[in-house]
């Protein structure tokens, strides 16, 4: 797939990775979660749980476009069954496809919006590269930072943004949604040029 093809082929359904369930409720490994509600209240696209789907699912308008939003509920590491159910539904190609979550070989405060790729060791991304039978699909990486010290990559990803980080993540849900909205206007590759540089920045105290 070369960039002018991707630039013309918008994102028709938006994933967010996590895990369901309230021991995982605001954690870093769900903050593709926290994005697809951003989306779901900027849009005023209602999500509901969908069995069929095997998620929380909903759909509208959005810049003239239908848009399909997605909460897979099949835990991280099988996040591939619900995505590939929606696309086998709508006969979406892979491409139409934009996945979020997160990213701990980025701080927090930074966004990357990729075309395509590999995994990264991501559980979430490996279970939807299968099922997609594709890498070439779209993702919006959040970044969570890296454990500091001895403190293990587990209890890291599982564990909550400080108040101070809960801020700043804030800030980037809303540079989410701005990102997104610009590449279904212009393309995934005018989206990046723009977004991928940008930084959230702690405030003083």
């Amino acid at each position: 797939m070369t960039e002018a093809s991707a630039a013309l082929i918008h994102p028709q359904l938006i994933v967010g990775l996590g895990n369901p369930g309230a021991k995982y409720d605001q954690t870093r490994h769900n903050i593709g979660f926290a994005a697809i509600d951003v989306l779901s209240r900027t849009w005023q696209i209602p999500l509901s749980e969908h069995r069929k789907f095997q998620g929380f699912f909903g759909e509208g308008v959005v810049a003239r476009q239908k848009m399909r939003l997605l909460k897979p509920t099949t835990f991280m590491n099988l996040s591939g069954q619900s995505i590939r159910a929606v696309t086998d539904w709508y006969k979406l190609p892979p491409e139409s496809v934009l996945v979020i979550y997160d990213e701990m070989d980025l701080p927090v405060g930074k966004l990357r919006l990729r075309q395509s790729g590999s995994a990264g060791g991501h559980n979430g991304m490996k279970s939807t590269i299968a099922h997609l039978n594709s890498q070439n699909f779209p993702r919006l990486r959040i970044g969570i930072g890296s454990p500091s010290g001895d403190k293990a990559v587990v209890s890291h990803v599982l564990g909550r943004f400080s108040a101070t980080e809960e801020g700043v993540m804030a800030e980037v849900l809303k540079l989410v949604v701005d990102a997104i909205e610009l590449s279904l206007k212009q393309g995934i590759p005018k989206a990046m040029s723009l977004y991928n540089n940008r930084s959230v920045e702690f405030s003083n105290p």
